[in-house]
């Protein structure tokens, strides 16, 4: 099992009380501290412009830009994205940042790319809101443009949602072929469809029924394109709450709460309420149990979210000492 770490950027409430000044320093040094070490695969930012649960004003860092300061200055750790948002980005323009991020980091880049979702800042920045018929659709243009740029350095495209004429993409990304491509969500028809014809890894529902059944329905869409469903990696993002004892972690709990409570104060309870009922919160021991019944089902490569990670290291280090050489 591999494991990738969510560094923290705002978008979740998680540098909130910490100076903008600070912020390189604290998403560098953990970024840093997960490259210093063999523990973690890969380090992921998210793609939004607006805080959640609710866009009230506090620091969201811009994905790909982070991904480039990444790359300059961290050595072996992957640098993902969960996920990008096609549309916020013209696809060959976006191919081109993946390529020159790819470049500076020697090789490391990961593609996560969905469809889109967070209607409020999408209508906030000017793209609309098309239906989700259509940002599927564009999705599926956008990945054909990368296709053609990263493995020819040119792409054509005369689609109903993307235009491109002859263009020209070069040096080609480091990686042959471009940047793995995780196509992120779980939308039964098309997205999963989309990721059996083009993905090198999904993400998806996380909870065991869910990941199960996801799986089926890529396994199915496999067989019918003819795609090896076993070249398919599957992850899942996971909400980590870990303490050594119980108390360590209803400790944990209530800081959670209480940090809502300061920016979100009516969202504080739901907040609670979903990291309480995630499956990764426990004791190591029942993190340990929970990921290995996630194994047996096919999720390989858990992508996990630390709330306290800019304030607090202790829950990541722990997580590292005992869940991750158990399952490696």
């Amino acid at each position: 099992m591999r494991f990738g770490l969510f560094i923290p950027q705002g978008w979740r409430q998680d540098l909130t009380g910490i100076d903008a000044s600070e912020h390189w320093g604290v998403m560098h040094g953990l970024a840093q501290h997960a490259d210093d070490g063999d523990a973690w695969e890969s380090v992921w930012v998210y793609d939004h412009f607006h805080a959640v649960p609710e866009p009230n004003g506090e620091a969201t860092h811009e994905a790909w830009s982070l991904v480039s300061a990444f790359a300059a200055s961290t050595r072996r750790v992957r640098l993902g994205q969960m996920c990008t948002c096609m549309a916020y980005r013209n696809p060959a323009y976006l191919a081109k940042v993946a390529a020159t991020a790819d470049i500076i980091s020697g090789g490391r880049v990961e593609m996560g790319i969905g469809a889109g979702w967070y209607e409020h800042e999408w209508r906030a920045y000017g793209y609309g809101f098309p239906r989700a018929g259509a940002r599927l659709a564009a999705l599926e243009e956008g990945v054909e443009i990368f296709r053609q740029l990263w493995t020819t350095g040119t792409a054509t495209l005369h689609g109903e949602h993307y235009q491109v004429d002859g263009a020209q993409l070069s040096p080609l990304p480091l990686q042959a072929g471009g940047p793995p491509l995780w196509v992120a969500g779980g939308g039964e028809t098309k997205t999963l469809r989309i990721a059996a014809q083009r993905a090198a890894y999904t993400n998806f529902d996380g909870s065991p029924e869910g990941f199960a059944h996801k799986s089926a329905v890529l396994a199915k869409h496999c067989a019918d394109l003819g795609r090896d469903f076993s070249e398919i990696t599957r992850s899942a993002n996971y909400n980590v709450v870990i303490g050594s004892t119980q108390a360590e972690v209803d400790d944990r709990l209530a800081w959670i709460h209480d940090h809502y409570r300061r920016t979100v104060p009516a969202k504080a309870d739901g907040v609670l309420e979903e990291f309480r009922s995630g499956p990764l919160v426990g004791t190591p021991e029942q993190v340990v149990e929970t990921l290995r019944g996630l194994e047996e089902l096919g999720m390989t490569y858990p992508i996990t979210y630390f709330a306290e990670a800019a304030y607090d290291r202790s829950g990541i280090e722990l997580f590292e000492r005992e869940v991750i050489p158990a399952l490696r």
